[in-house]
């Protein structure tokens, strides 16, 4: 898989729309929204103040970081001077399906408010990219080694809630059952390989899942050996994800102990992009991959 989403992206992202999940359709109200403002020569601090609201308001959502109320996307189509029906429905009508709540909403009692609007981006994207020190990529876990990270990560937690952190995890891997399965392309650390989480059984497991998920034709998993010596992502995993919609950006997510960050500068972007490239050329080619699971799995046998 090369850094650039092949095919039509414009192609897509029609189909795309009404199964995005509401965080991406927000982005993608937003993005509409600032190009309308910007070509009738408004500040944000103008249009704010037509909505009876702030500057900060109107870049939250732009960015498609709130939801919205119809009453603030018409008055704001208005003030822009987009009185076209064919120009004002498709996009009221978008705004009214990104403030549907997501399927993982119901999950709100083990799912904290910073991880929330990177699982609709998730569930959205039609490529994610993403390095792994220490663990197999969560979407490429099985239930006994998430179950395994998960309570060592959370030793307070009651196991009806564990069970319920692994649930959510599974379900979101239907991402790859989809018509259009999510495309995923992940560069792991031969460390995720050798630390045995959960016992030697549930290691095999996951490094039998690995070898199945990676023969994929939509997914493509590469080791970077610790013979590589030093590289250009030692600051800890990273995650990219791209969508579509040729109007939005790629979105850098770093997941933290309590937080995240999603860096969103251009040159910030770009900055991670490029590390995710030379982290694909320096790990061992895809056509390698098998084989050295194959060596892992001997180590656990």
């Amino acid at each position: 898989m090369s850094g650039e989403l092949p095919g039509d992206r414009a192609r897509v992202a029609q189909d795309h729309h009404l199964t995005a999940g509401p965080t991406v359709l927000r982005m993608l109200v937003g993005a509409q929204l600032r190009r309308f403002r910007e070509d009738a020569g408004f500040s944000t601090e103008d249009a704010g103040y037509e909505i009876r609201g702030s500057h900060s308001k109107i870049s939250r959502m732009e960015l498609g970081r709130v939801g919205f109320k119809e009453r603030d996307v018409a008055d704001l189509l208005t003030l822009y001077g987009v009185t076209d029906p064919d120009l004002r429905e498709p996009l009221l009508e978008l705004a009214e399906h990104a403030n549907t709540p997501g399927w993982w909403q119901r999950f709100g009692d083990v799912v904290p408010a910073w991880f929330e609007p990177y699982l609709g981006l998730e569930q959205g994207a039609v490529v994610v990219r993403v390095y792994e020190v220490q663990d197999v990529p969560e979407l490429l876990q099985t239930p006994d080694y998430a179950r395994a990270l998960l309570t060592a990560r959370h030793p307070e937690a009651r196991p009806e809630e564990i069970e319920r952190r692994v649930e959510l995890r599974m379900r979101r891997r239907r991402v790859f059952d989809r018509s259009r399965p999510l495309r995923l392309w992940a560069v792991l650390d031969e460390a995720a390989l050798c630390r045995t989480v959960g016992g030697a059984a549930t290691m095999l497991g996951q490094i039998e899942h690995l070898a199945e998920m990676a023969a994929r034709p939509n997914i493509t998993v590469q080791i970077l050996p610790f013979t590589s010596g030093g590289h250009a992502a030692e600051g800890g995993r990273v995650t990219l994800l791209r969508f579509a919609e040729p109007e939005l950006p790629d979105v850098v997510y770093l997941e933290q102990l309590t937080g995240a960050l999603y860096p969103d500068r251009t040159s910030d972007i770009a900055r991670y992009r490029d590390v995710l490239n030379r982290l694909g050329v320096q790990a061992e080619p895809p056509d390698r991959t098998q084989e050295l699971l194959r060596t892992a799995l001997s180590r656990l046998v």
